[in-house]
Order: structure tokens, then C-alpha cells, then sequence
């Protein structure tokens, strides 16, 4: 469990230091999403997703969900990082690069430790989830009449 709150506290604390920078306008902020042509809407949209992916993280029940929400966030800053704006952005050394691969890796590893809540999302019937043993049917009655 206390890995699993490292895990947590990294992936959390990375995304909501950087909401900073994308609900104050900061510069690099604005280059970032002008380059990806989404300025603004793209930056407040991404920000509002990371606040809510941290804020379920933080929260030991919706843990799983806001993993899988943050993941999903990071790999789209992996992909725009390796396809439109490089690992190094306005010689930032990688750093904006390095923090979404921190927060993919732990968010992904908290999905993937928690995946039985992710799977309990799409099962019909749910308590057949935790069933570890073959469901019995019911006996027939043997008096037809009765």
C-alpha cells in the first residue's frame, strides 16, 4: 500500500503543479498549445482533465479510474512531445518530457495494480467477478406435480 501512495503522490503532485502554469497563461504554456494549434481551449481543457485525473487518484476509491484519465492524458503529451514538439521545449532540457513519462509510468502502473475495478466498468454481471468458484444450478424439482 505505501507504494501505491508513492505512486500516487508522484503522478498527483506533477499534474497539479503544472495546472499552474496552464490556468495562469504562463508563456511556455501558450507556446506549447499555439504550436499544437489547441491555444486555448486545449490548455484549459487539458488542465480541468488533469485536475480531475489528480483529484481521483488522491482518492482511494475512484484511484483506478483517475489512473486510467491520467494516462490517458500523458500519452497524449508523450505523443505531441515525440511527433510536433520535441523531447527539449523552449530549453527546458526534457523536463516537461520527463514529467509526463513519470506520471504515465505511475499511472499506468496503479491502473494495471487496481485493473479489477478498471474491468468491474464493463462487466455485465458484476458479482461473477469476484466469484472464484463455479456457480451451482439450481436443482430441478423431481415432483413435476409439486
Amino acid at each position: 500500500m505505501t507504494g501505491q501512495w508513492v505512486l500516487r503522490s508522484v503522478a498527483a503532485v506533477i499534474m497539479l503543479q503544472t495546472l499552474f502554469f496552464k490556468f495562469t497563461a504562463a508563456p511556455e504554456s501558450v507556446y506549447i498549445f499555439s504550436t499544437l494549434g489547441m491555444e486555448p481551449w486545449g490548455r484549459i481543457g487539458i488542465g480541468i482533465g488533469e485536475l480531475i485525473a489528480s483529484t481521483l487518484i488522491l482518492i482511494p476509491a475512484t484511484t483506478a479510474f483517475g489512473a486510467l484519465l491520467g494516462a490517458g492524458l500523458m500519452s497524449g503529451a508523450i505523443f505531441f512531445h515525440l511527433t510536433r514538439l520535441g523531447i527539449v521545449v523552449q530549453n527546458d532540457s526534457g523536463q516537461l518530457f520527463i514529467y509526463a513519462l513519470l506520471v504515465f509510468a505511475s499511472c499506468g502502473i496503479l491502473a494495471w495494480s487496481l485493473r479489477r475495478r478498471i474491468i468491474l466498468l464493463f462487466v455485465t454481471n458484476k458479482t461473477r467477478l469476484y466469484d472464484h468458484a463455479p456457480r451451482s444450478r439450481p436443482k430441478k424439482n423431481a415432483n413435476p406435480a409439486g
